[in-house]
């Protein structure tokens, strides 16, 4: 299909910087004009290699290798008639009364179910894409649409979810045009539509949903259930200071409804809150309340994935953010649990300390747990307390009861998750990528320090790509979706991480190891890789040390009775700073102590008034998990203040033009010395040309340059002066 005129196809350069600093690229693909509701609706496509894309009016079909290669996109618009209704009705014509992509389901061998707003008119229909990759099939059924109430929502900027299971549609979404009435349903398949209660805010009190996951209770397929993430306002009662709660449901896959009560409406829901909170030390922890995405991590057990959860702060004073992990037996505990029951002369909720019917409210119907064949066959008891009881008591900690990823007083939020879990040399280990709203990607893997519940968190990477919405790991490949198109970067770039092999290890990234010559992807089948443990760091030292004398030295100048900057910073985030003094005639190292005299930065060593005790050779070294890399060696020489005054004295006295003008050379120079950041007169023209135009003598001109130390390179660390003295 070619492509619309609104549309372009651009190949872009996509800059990313690791923890060290490094730099790499990937590829976007782009419209020409940027959609804020667009592209954060994916499916993966593994045995035609494509990755399908919901957008405005739009479906896209990419290649998952390059996805600038062979792109195919559909036209789907809405009819202009649903699009002046939806005009009149209020909506702005230009951001909302569009058809946004919001259902891409697999329905068969053949076919893609596919919803869309429709303009605020949900509609659905079936996307042909054939049988086999080589069929080359991609078209919409021009014959066929239905309603897409319950299946879409009707408002873009609404969060919904879906998931279509043996014919079956499960979504979490809004039912009607003002937004209002939420509910989870089940449609499509032979049987009657399923919904939960409406307007019953016990059930569903204005909800965001988040994600819909199949997962198994036992090797029964009668047993297995849907669970769903979603954060909703707190029931009445339940408010401690916290209006929004983070949920997990569940109910059954062969749920009917019941007989005479619930009525084609849910009987096995249930729901419990997700608690993700830091501990604190006087007993009031710091909660992140709304949970913002949710990554399952498939295990070999398929009943017991581990669940990633990413939350952020709902308070606008307090930012930050949180990732939490679940297990599935402490979800499963929690809804065996106590149920949420209000009782009191508060009518505070409470746990139901009654009769509980049996079977127990939120059982599947099957030969497991009971001789029940239907959910129209239970007992009215049963029914009726599902009804007032969908909530349980006891909230869902996470695994360690600590988050493992926490950010706070920063800039950014989360919001996206991705997890791929890698075979390293020593284990495997799940690398987390990390979606920010500054449309930055974090590369992040947890290690652990002593056991599994005291765990290291490690940044391997930080990407600035833009402001991302959702992005799906396979074939080692990240992809992502924006206002601005879609993206695509490799998980892995060994190379970045230098030459060395204490380098490769120090890195810590699951995807590399040393082999000997260079950082490099790491396989399983390989039996001479180093990979990220510490004990391997002891292979590296010989081979390090040879790099040593290598190590640049730089000579630097300083005046007495001023300030100097040492620059010198490591390549990696988690290495600390050492710094020593080897003065002249003294073989010996003496570590630096920090005072009030000396600072310590992140990016070198500044030291206040010069004294001539301070002149020397300074070794930098990196220090991380014991292993120590030399950096930098960097000679100071103090130059008295009395040397300095002679030297502008006598170029005074040589200066012939007794004109005003040359007295601001002297003027110039100070202004020098007080820019610590300017290695040269060139560089402080740049800064104020205007004070520049004046001539200037080249003995002037060279005695200053030559005090300055012009002539080490751009990036040494050079003088760096706050003020001289007070003398013209």
């Amino acid at each position: 299909l070619s492509p619309s005129p609104t549309t372009t196809q651009m190949s872009r350069i996509l800059a990313g910087r690791n923890a060290d600093g490094y730099y790499r690229s990937g590829l976007i693909w782009a419209l020409e004009r940027s959609c804020s509701l667009c592209y954060d609706t994916f499916l993966m496509d593994e045995e035609r290699g494509r990755l399908l894309v919901g957008a405005e009016d739009h479906v896209f079909s990419f290649d998952l290798v390059n996805i600038n290669r062979d792109v195919k996109q559909i036209a789907w618009p809405a009819t202009p008639s649903k699009r002046d209704e939806c005009k009149w009705a209020g909506k702005d014509l230009g951001k909302e009364c569009s058809n946004f992509v919001r259902v891409l389901q697999p329905y068969n061998q053949t076919h893609i179910y596919i919803c869309g707003t429709g303009a605020f008119h949900p509609i659905c229909s079936y996307l042909e894409i054939g049988k086999r990759a080589e069929d080359n099939i991609f078209r919409l059924d021009a014959n066929y649409f239905e309603n897409g109430r319950g299946k879409s929502p009707y408002d873009p900027n609404m969060q919904s979810s879906s998931l279509l299971i043996d014919g079956e549609l499960y979504s979490g979404t809004s039912a009607d045009f003002m937004g209002r009435d939420f509910a989870i349903f089940r449609t499509l398949g032979s049987h009657h539509p399923i919904r939960t209660e409406q307007h019953d805010s016990r059930w569903l009190n204005d909800p965001r949903f988040l994600g819909i996951h199949l997962i198994p209770e036992s090797d029964n397929p009668e047993d297995d259930k849907i669970f769903l993430f979603f954060k909703e306002s707190a029931m009445d009662g339940e408010h401690t200071g916290k209006a929004t709660i983070s949920r997990i449901g569940q109910l059954c896959k062969n749920d009917m409804g019941g007989h005479r009560s619930l009525v084609n409406k849910w009987t096995t829901f249930l729901k419990a809150k997700l608690t993700c909170s830091v501990p604190g030390l006087s007993g009031i922890d710091t909660h992140f309340d709304e949970l913002q995405d949710v990554f399952l991590m498939s295990a070999k057990d398929p009943k017991n994935p581990v669940i990633y959860a990413v939350f952020t702060t709902s308070s606008n004073i307090f930012r930050g953010s949180a990732i939490c992990m679940y297990s599935m037996a402490d979800i499963r505990r929690v809804f065996l649990g106590p149920y949420a029951h209000r009782d009191g002369p508060n009518y505070q909720w409470v746990p139901f300390q009654g009769r509980v019917p049996y079977p127990r409210p939120g059982t599947c119907p099957s030969k497991t747990f009971g001789g029940f064949d239907s959910t129209k066959d239970l007992p009215d008891d049963v029914i009726t307390f599902a009804r007032l009881h969908p909530a349980m008591y006891n909230p869902v900690q996470p695994m360690g009861g600590k988050p493992i990823v926490v950010r706070t007083n920063v800039e950014y939020q989360f919001t996206q998750l991705v997890v791929d879990r890698v075979e390293a040399e020593d284990g495997q280990y799940d690398v987390m990528f990390i979606g920010t709203d500054l449309g930055t990607v974090l590369k992040v893997v947890t290690i652990p320090r002593e056991s599994w519940h005291d765990l290291e968190e490690v940044v391997l990477e930080e990407m600035t790509v833009f402001r991302t919405y959702m992005f799906i790991c396979q074939q080692q490949q990240l992809y992502l979706g924006s206002d601005l198109g879609i993206s695509q970067m490799p998980l892995h770039r060994c190379e970045v991480y230098g030459k060395a092999c204490a380098e490769c290890c120090l890195a810590r990234d699951p995807y590399c190891a040393w082999d000997g010559t260079e950082c490099s992807r790491y396989f399983p089948t390989a039996k001479s890789t180093l990979g990220i443990t510490e004990h391997y760091l002891l292979v590296c030292v010989l081979d390090d040390l040879e790099g040593y004398s290598s190590v640049e030295e730089r000579s630097v100048y300083g005046v007495e009775n001023s300030s100097m900057f040492l620059e010198c910073s490591p390549k990696s985030q988690r290495a600390l700073i050492y710094w020593q003094l080897q003065r002249p005639n003294d073989e010996r190292k003496h570590e630096i102590v920090i005072d009030e005299r000396l600072s310590l930065t992140g990016q070198g060593l500044l030291i206040r008034s010069l004294t001539q005790a301070d002149s020397g050779v300074y070794h930098c070294h990196a220090v991380e998990h014991g292993f120590i890399q030399p950096l930098r060696r960097i000679n100071l020489q103090v130059i008295p203040a009395q040397r300095v005054g002679e030297l502008l004295l006598r170029a005074n006295a040589n200066d012939k033009d007794p004109s005003p003008k040359h007295k601001l050379w002297y003027r110039d120079f100070m202004s020098l010395l007080e820019h610590p950041d300017l290695n040269s007169v060139d560089e402080f023209c740049e800064l104020q040309p205007s004070r520049c135009h004046i001539r200037r003598s080249r003995r002037s001109r060279r005695n200053c340059t030559q005090l300055i130390g012009s002539r080490a390179p751009r990036d040494a660390p050079v003088l760096n002066i706050r003020k001289l003295n007070e003398r013209s």
